[in-house]
């Protein structure tokens, strides 16, 4: 006869061991990927300790920079007085899946570069890539729709409200893009979607205030970059997987 109490003991054990075992070996600290994203083809474009995927635009040399990296994240160092510059990937991109954790200090403001074109000709990032906004909900721009966080900046407006998450959490977004159509998340919803190749971009360009850049906004491969900007900024979980 089977000991229905011993039964019970063998089971629980049998469930907690199986519960350590799947919490030890899921990857959940920052900075790293797990078993599952190394088989999909996920790449890390931070490690936690270096800077060895980034460059600052334009200066491979590696001149004096406020990007740090400080407990575990990117960090753009408000306080220093180097000479600004955005922290660009060594690689260029075409067809991707981006992700990357991020938090602003009180009334910050940051954003992310797509189709970066890096050319001693072209003398900003923003001259050539478009913008996926990093902005706090205290900061005095949060009522103009088309800077808010996660929307394709000054050219669209978020496709669905998002708020970003209270002082010190993490925001989560990620950023698709696929023949040069592309789809900007916040949060878990979808805040952007624009066609590079359509007239309809070719037609905002024209009327914004970046046609007086020849390069902006023509590409649909090129480096990601991160924007040093007025107040403190934080990266971490910056991943990608190529499509």
């Amino acid at each position: 006869m089977i000991n229905l109490n011993l039964f019970k003991k063998i089971v629980i054990a049998v469930f907690i061991g199986s519960l350590f075992y799947s919490c030890k070996n899921d990857t959940s600290a920052p900075n790293t990927l797990s078993e599952k994203e190394q088989e999909e083809g996920w790449q890390l474009l931070f490690d936690g300790t270096t800077l060895n995927n980034w460059h600052t635009y334009n200066n491979e040399k590696k001149a004096p920079t406020a990007w740090v990296v400080r407990n575990g994240t990117i960090y753009c160092d408000p306080n220093n007085e180097s000479q600004k510059y955005d922290l660009v990937s060594n690689s260029d991109y075409r067809n991707y899946e981006f992700k990357f954790e991020w938090k602003l200090e009180k009334e910050g403001n940051s954003g992310i570069f797509v189709n970066v074109q890096e050319r001693p000709d072209i003398n900003a990032t923003y001259h050539s890539g478009p913008e996926y906004q990093l902005l706090a909900d205290s900061h005095p721009d949060f009522d103009k729709p088309l800077k808010r966080a996660g929307c394709l900046y000054m050219f669209l407006p978020q496709q669905n409200f998002v708020n970003t998450k209270a002082k010190d959490a993490w925001n989560q977004s990620s950023i698709v893009q696929k023949d040069g159509k592309i789809t900007f998340y916040l949060n878990g919803t979808v805040t952007a979607e624009m066609d590079f190749n359509s007239q309809k971009w070719k037609d905002l360009v024209k009327h914004s205030t970046f046609k007086d850049f020849p390069e902006f906004g023509k590409h649909t491969s090129g480096k990601l970059a991160l924007q040093d900007w007025s107040r403190g900024v934080s990266f971490r979980n910056i991943k990608i997987k190529q499509l």
